[in-house]
């Protein structure tokens, strides 16, 4: 029977047989000495010239090779004893060895030690790749993890139920992968982005509480942090639910103890203004989404740090400097700032100038008092007024924002963010979570100058279907467009210009859906929402902007068609399982704590996919490849 490296230490005195790739081979003479590896650990062998045929195979075998080795286990001698492993007080005397198979000289390191091959390389020859240690013990945490989360939700009574691979296209905010129909020419199935309808149709089915570890599939461009191609998430809904607050009851727990229970981060909170969202004696707090990006400059806000956005608009409401004649002034104390280089602050300046910004104004203050290229154009009472307010002391530096608000707030919130990543603000030993709520149901869109959906369209609007209807009655002056309560008159003449029916359009944004994320270490792990289950509700959100009935059932047919027969109210949310699973790894590249990932241009260098395929295959499948125009 073979015993594994990490069981070893109960067969003292005892005949055993281990199995395992070669770790490494040291030959002195009258001795070979063979670090055999398993996925549990690594064991010394020690194979002596009296064993005549197995003397000889080890002096042949190299790195990586195969070994199956018996013979009996006994205690080092002291002086030979190894600190550095578990099994160092341990070694395996070899009656008999067998080579189980060779190996070629590797392309890849497969061990921790040493210089770490390119990922280029380790994703071409990911199988040898997983064969070091550490993606061994990665691996099996993985599985812990997926074991922990099941169990979480078995013991409150989720059902687990598997939903289709092959289904149809949906608008969930990427690109769908489309799998072309042998059997009906000319149409596709789609892979799902999530199960978002089939989840809300168990729960019209009768399901009470359900859940899957989901596939899903979206064809975004990937990122450190985002998969290409296919990720998991744990799906969940519930029935007899209309607030968001039950649902985020419900799993806050996991986040919690994932944190503090499956890993050995601390869980903290250090920015104060997020500590008055705290309700009902939870750890995470609720923070409104205009909160939000107003005092960090993102939806996604790392609550491990401070650094809040501070509002100076009324400092400088009178001011001379045209600079900050504008909409919004904000700033950033960044403490210890005031030892940045000229190349450092040029770097940051150019970065904001790549947001958007026309520059980044700054004061300094040092040992010798404010330093600034603009302290000339302001009066004394507004350079007070900003120490005072940003509560700057001496070392600490502070940064502008001066423009529209939504710009001054994207602009500073990504520096904030390069502000923590180059001060060494954000502790990798540190979890900080946070719920963002109230997210808009509508958004404008900039790039094509109209209204269109926040996120989706399954989620529910707060107040329903009166907050819709009274929105699109607010100020009418025309008749709408058909299927829409804007008319052309009431959409801005130009991109990000509300003009016309100022107030119709302000209404209908300033609806928030009953939608929230979770927010982890400054990444999304987790989106949620009360669902439409109202076939009404559907109708008008879909109406508002400009679509017939007429479409939202041929888009959303089957779900329409199930919320007549008696849908329940429910509600659910996803949390993103490789993305949480990188922030408790302590891991910057999402790619590392996947078994097979495609590299960062989609591309699997391993299996050499995507591919062209043969001719035979197109025709069954009634499809031609257009060639691209020279």
């Amino acid at each position: 029977m073979r015993i594994l490296a990490n069981q070893l230490d109960k067969f003292l005195g005892k005949s055993v047989t281990v199995e395992g790739w070669v770790n490494s081979r040291r030959d002195h003479g009258g001795l070979i000495f063979i670090d055999l590896r398993d996925h549990t650990g690594i064991i010394q062998l020690v194979v002596t010239p009296e064993n005549e045929s197995s003397f000889k195979l080890a002096e042949t075998v190299r790195d990586e090779f195969v070994l199956k080795a018996t013979g009996k286990m006994r205690e080092r001698e002291p002086g030979l004893i190894n600190p550095h492993i578990p099994t160092g007080k341990i070694e395996l005397v070899v009656d008999t060895l067998e080579l189980l198979n060779k190996s070629e000289p590797l392309p890849v390191n497969t061990h921790d030690d040493g210089e770490k091959s390119s990922e280029e390389m380790r994703l071409k020859y990911r199988y040898l790749d997983l064969r070091r240690p550490s993606m061994q013990n990665l691996l099996k945490r993985r599985s812990d993890y997926y074991r922990f989360i099941r169990d979480f939700m078995y013991n409150r009574d989720f059902t687990e139920i598997t939903t289709p691979i092959l289904a149809n296209s949906s608008p969930e905010g990427a690109r769908d992968f489309l799998v072309p129909s042998r059997l009906h020419p000319g149409k596709f199935y789609a892979l799902p982005q999530a199960p978002q309808q089939f989840k809300q149709l168990l729960m019209v089915g009768g399901v009470d509480k359900y859940f899957q570890i989901a596939p899903c599939f979206r064809d975004e461009d990937p990122r450190a942090d985002r998969l290409y191609g296919d990720f998991y998430q744990l799906d969940m809904e519930m029935s007899f639910v209309d607030n968001g607050e039950t649902v985020r009851a419900e799993i806050e727990p996991l986040f919690i103890d994932l944190a503090t229970k499956f890993s050995d981060k601390k869980l903290v909170m250090n920015s104060e203004p997020a500590k008055e969202y705290l309700k009902n004696g939870s750890k995470i707090p609720c923070l409104p989404y205009d909160f939000a990006m107003d005092t960090y400059g993102t939806d996604k806000p790392d609550l491990r740090y401070g650094m809040e956005l501070i509002n100076l608009t009324d400092v400088f409401k009178d001011t001379d400097f045209k600079v900050f004649k504008t909409e919004c002034v904000k700033a950033l104390l960044v403490k210890g700032a005031a030892s940045l280089t000229r190349r450092e602050i040029d770097d940051f300046t150019e970065q904001a100038r790549k947001l958007g910004a026309g520059g980044l104004a700054y004061i300094l203050y040092t040992e010798e008092g404010a330093k600034s290229p603009i302290l000339k154009f302001m009066t004394e009472d507004e350079i007070k007024s900003i120490q005072k307010i940003t509560g700057a002391s001496t070392g600490d530096a502070v940064f502008f924002g001066a423009d529209t608000r939504t710009k001054v707030n994207k602009v500073l919130g990504e520096l904030r963010i390069a502000f923590a990543d180059h001060f060494n603000l954000k502790n990798p030993k540190e979890v900080s979570y946070a719920w963002v709520i109230d997210f808009p149901f509508y958004e404008w869109d900039e790039k094509n100058n109209k209204l269109d959906f926040g996120h989706n369209p399954f989620s529910m609007p707060k107040g329903g279907l009166n907050t819709l209807e009274e929105a699109c009655a607010s100020d009418l002056t025309s008749m709408p467009r058909e299927g829409s309560c804007l008319s052309e008159s009431e959409l801005p003449v130009k991109t990000g210009e509300r003009t016309g029916s100022k107030n119709r359009l302000q209404s209908l944004l300033a609806i928030k859906a009953d939608q929230f994320d979770m927010v982890m270490n400054g990444y999304e792990v987790c989106s949620g929402a009360v669902r439409n289950y109202n076939p009404e509700i559907m109708y008008k959100v879909f109406n508002i902007l400009g679509y017939n009935n007429e479409y939202v059932e041929s888009r959303f047919g089957g779900m329409l068609n199930a919320f007549k027969f008696g849908a329940p109210p429910h509600a659910g949310c996803a949390p993103g399982l490789d993305r949480i699973f990188m922030v408790l790894e302590s891991v910057d590249n999402i790619r590392d704590i996947v078994a097979f990932p495609k590299n960062g241009s989609g591309v699997d260098l391993m299996m050499n996919s995507p591919s062209t395929v043969d001719e035979s295959q197109l025709d069954e499948l009634s499809l031609a490849i257009i060639p691209e125009e020279d």
